[in-house]
């Protein structure tokens, strides 16, 4: 909802009918893979960072900038990957409860209690480079676990999962692009940043094989460390 503390909320006459965003946001570090989530103030109701779409301004300019207000991350990367529009995608108490506790008028805002369809959006960046900062209608923006998100409104889990399949079918594409792993890095790490976002285990050999048949690796020099165990290599994604 794109807003500030001295405005009277978004006007119905401004905004398409009916359409919304969603964005999930995955934090990965190399060893942890999280999910950006908001708290609407005075609520405990929490959610993905989303909005609505100005009858000005396209829908990839009103993704952009309303994550970037609603989340104070610039520059996010974001990737178009599905459309909700199931029949119980609503709540219309919930979104009482939301316009109430940051003190707007619900009679006035009553086109927001309707249901939207909501075209989703993703990325991938490292939770340790950026500081979220929650927007006016958020108590907290917050950086969570997989296996500890609290409860989503709405349909807003549905949206994490099918997020979540899609990273993972394009986590080749998704880690080559991005600079979520050292500059040069061991077959181990990246095995374990395959193990963290996939959620499951790969036999060592195996998976080497699978990452050297893709041609997206440089080999470098071994990784010595004085110690008495064999040196690894070093790789580095090459660039296209």
């Amino acid at each position: 909802m794109n807003t500030d503390k001295h405005s009277q909320g978004p006007k119905k006459e401004d905004y398409l009918s009916h359409i919304a965003f969603d964005s999930v946001i995955f934090g990965f570090n190399g060893k942890q893979l999280k999910i950006l989530v908001l708290e609407y103030q005075n609520t405990g109701l929490f959610a993905l960072p989303g909005g609505f779409v100005k009858r000005n301004e396209s829908l990839k300019d009103a993704v952009t900038k309303g994550v970037m207000e609603r989340t104070g991350i610039e520059d996010l990367y974001l990737e178009q990957f599905h459309t909700f529009g199931n029949l119980d995608r609503f709540d219309s108490k919930a979104m009482e409860r939301i316009l109430e506790m940051n003190g707007l008028d619900i009679k006035a805002h009553e086109w927001l209690l309707d249901r939207f369809i909501s075209i989703a959006y993703y990325a991938l960046i490292n939770f340790e480079e950026v500081n979220p900062i929650p927007d006016p209608l958020a108590d907290s923006i917050e950086w969570y676990s997989l296996d500890e998100l609290p409860p989503l409104m709405m349909d807003h889990e549905e949206i994490v999962q099918k997020a979540l399949e899609t990273l993972r079918e394009n986590l080749d594409k998704k880690l080559l692009g991005m600079n979520l792993l050292p500059t040069k890095f061991t077959m181990k790490e990246l095995q374990n940043a395959y193990e963290k976002i996939m959620g499951e285990t790969f036999k060592r050999t195996a998976f080497q094989r699978r990452m050297l048949a893709t041609k997206n690796l440089v080999r470098h020099e071994k990784l010595f460390t004085g110690g008495a165990h064999r040196a690894p290599y070093l790789y580095s994604f090459k660039i296209k």
